[in-house]
């Protein structure tokens, strides 16, 4: 999910709300007006898919290719790579984070997934390469709303980074074909992706991002300093991956348009289990890390990436794969429309239940007007000598 800004405006914690910038705010919004110039765009000129086929990276149009690849390269420019190598100091968090990311956030979208939409494997198979995308920019926003520790979020970004790298293709494979299979569940429901297609796709739309974003990140803090670079060049740079993410979308759906218009209802059969992920992840997550032992910065760091979604790699992989026309594509797109209202209600819920799970025992004890240490705690401070009050 692509973050406009770095910086959030300056009001008073308690409004979750307006503490957002106004870009991703009114994120949803901006989505929704993209959806409707490109509905009317494929109206006016139906002959656009034409024009956009002209010229092709791998087996995507070349001005959707370098949309997609634009909408990943700020959010992994801001990604604090050098943060990697403070996973040993907090192993278990780490560990617990990559299980919670790609092992059991993967396991519930395939499962509410296949349990919702049994009948639309196009929009289930979107949604699965959704799941998959683990969140690698929004959830720094969603951690500091929350009073989450920003230093283990920016750790556990740049983990989720590589790994995305590593285990993408393998995992999308396994969910996609393999698992169903294995299951044995319907055949004619199935949808079949080859490996090497996946692989080839979070190579180009992942990978020269990837690549791009560290050198940049590495050559801006060496040459002008990381106040700059994160005070001053990134947050000119970070809103131009929601331009071209809004781009992504106009495009697609003037190609899409007149099938949109005829199944409104199908984006709401998408919306139902993108909505129950959200719940469900961010309650397996919050509470298993509360029952570890955690504390509550540690627990909002953990619970928001478990939560959280790249959207971008997931419209990335889908149009590489699928084609831009796609119902897995159109899954991916509805992902940021449902995402930043429900991720804004999770603080609020985080927020709340700080006050009941991790609400601390009063330190001291009134007698007769005045504050005294429990018993206990007063003889071990003074060695036994003062008696109770």
């Amino acid at each position: 999910m692509c973050v406009s800004n770095s910086e959030v405006a300056e009001v008073p914690s308690g409004n979750v709300i307006g503490r957002l910038s106004t870009l991703d705010r009114f994120l949803p919004l901006w989505i929704f007006i993209a959806m409707a110039f490109g509905l009317g765009l494929g109206y006016v000129y139906p002959n656009i898919a034409t024009i956009l086929d002209a010229a092709r990276i791998s087996s995507v149009s070349l001005p959707i290719a370098l949309g997609l690849l634009w909408m990943m390269y700020p959010v992994l420019a801001r990604v604090k790579y050098e943060e990697l190598g403070k996973v040993r100091q907090a192993g278990k968090m780490f560990a617990v984070s990559l299980v919670q990311n790609w092992i059991v956030g993967p396991l519930i979208m395939f499962v509410l997934a296949w349990l919702l939409l049994p009948d639309m494997p196009e929009y289930r198979t979107g949604l699965i390469i959704v799941g998959l995308a683990r969140c690698i920019a929004m959830v720094l926003i969603w951690n500091m709303l929350a009073g989450g520790d920003g230093e283990y979020c920016a750790v556990l970004v740049a983990l989720n980074s590589v790994f995305q790298v590593l285990f993408f293709s393998v995992l999308a494979y396994f969910y996609v074909t393999l698992l169903p299979q294995w299951l044995g569940l319907g055949a004619a429901q199935a949808i079949r992706i080859e490996f090497w297609d996946v692989a080839l796709s979070v190579l180009v739309f992942l990978g020269i991002p990837l690549i791009a974003g560290m050198v940049t990140r590495y050559v801006g803090i060496k040459s002008r300093g990381r106040d700059w670079y994160e005070g001053s060049f990134m947050p000119r740079l970070a809103p131009t991956a929601l331009f071209a993410l809004l781009f992504t979308i106009v495009v697609m759906f003037s190609l899409k348009g007149e099938v949109i218009l005829r199944l409104p209802l199908d984006v709401v059969r998408i919306a139902i289990p993108l909505l129950g992920y959200f719940g469900v992840m961010f309650a397996v997550s919050y509470f298993a890390s509360w029952k570890l032992g955690f504390k509550y910065r540690e627990t909002v760091t953990l619970s928001f990436t478990a939560a959280s979604n790249n959207f971008e790699l997931a419209i990335a992989v889908a149009v590489g794969v699928f084609g831009i026309a796609s119902g897995q594509a159109l899954a991916a797109v509805v992902g940021p429309l449902i995402e930043v209202p429900v991720l804004i209600g999770l603080v609020y819920v985080s927020l709340w239940l700080k006050q009941i799970l991790f609400a601390e025992p009063p330190s001291v004890s009134s007698t007769s007007g005045s504050y005294a240490l429990p018993i206990s705690a007063r003889e071990r401070h003074h060695g036994g000598t003062e008696k109770r009050s």
